[in-house]
């Protein structure tokens, strides 16, 4: 599989998935702007940024973790076809996720939720966000949020079955949903309305669905091909060393 594939699908899946995030995250975002209210622009952005970084650090992290999971779990079935068709498969859920026709991996977010009440204890340490370090904290902190959308791309970085690879699909994630969060407020609510009025999720809910139908098949097709090819040439290797 091809590890720049991953991480683009990532990438936009969080971007067209930020509207949803929007949803899940208003009361979140909605807060910080009320907190940095009375700060100069230049500081709100300042902090915001920081908020963001943390944020995007804890799903790197996430993904790092998932990645050394999937590394262990996948490991044994390396030189076989089924980490692939896995991958493809995680693909195709995604889009469907995106789309809105199954969301399955909802029920993760019952599990999720107990862990984000735990925190909210350390939460509420880092308000007011009045300081980088807090609005760094504060951001690392809500990379935990239960969501469905960070649960599917989590899966999708598990089947890269590379920690690094694994980290790399979360941060463009991350990276995609930037935008909207950013510009959360009247820029972001146009945006919003926008991609939901010309259906660019749904739109791109699919074209991931293509895709991973796309992989999965030459998956099938092709894959058992390329490694009956190497096996050729290791046997023929062999046959030649003295």
């Amino acid at each position: 599989m091809n590890d720049s594939l991953i991480i683009f699908t990532a990438l936009a899946a969080g971007f067209f998935g930020s509207p949803h995030c929007l949803g899940m995250c208003g009361g979140i975002v909605s807060a910080l702007s009320f907190a940095l209210a009375k700060q100069s622009p230049l500081q709100r952005l300042l902090l915001q940024y920081f908020y963001h970084l943390g944020r995007l650090f804890s799903y790197s992290v996430l993904g790092l973790l998932v990645g050394f999971l999937g590394k262990g779990i996948l490991s044994p079935l390396v030189n076989s076809k089924w980490p692939f068709a896995l991958t493809s498969l995680m693909m195709i859920v995604f889009g469907l996720y995106l789309t809105g026709w199954w969301r399955g991996l909802d029920k993760l977010e019952v599990f999720g939720a107990k862990i984000w009440q735990a925190m909210t204890p350390l939460r509420q340490r880092f308000m007011p966000i009045n300081s980088i370090p807090r609005a760094l904290f504060a951001g690392m902190l809500w990379g935990f949020l239960p969501c469905g959308l960070v649960y599917s791309a989590l899966a999708l970085a598990l089947t890269s079955a590379s920690p690094l690879t694994a980290s790399g699909t979360m941060l463009a994630f991350g990276l995609g949903t930037l935008p909207m969060m950013m510009l959360a407020g009247s820029t972001a609510g146009a945006l919003k309305q926008k991609l939901q009025q010309h259906g660019w999720r749904t739109a791109n809910g699919l074209l991931i669905i293509a895709f991973g139908i796309w992989t999965l098949l030459q998956t099938v097709l092709l894959n058992p091909h390329h490694q009956h090819s190497q096996h050729n040439t290791s046997v023929n290797t062999t046959i030649r060393t003295p």
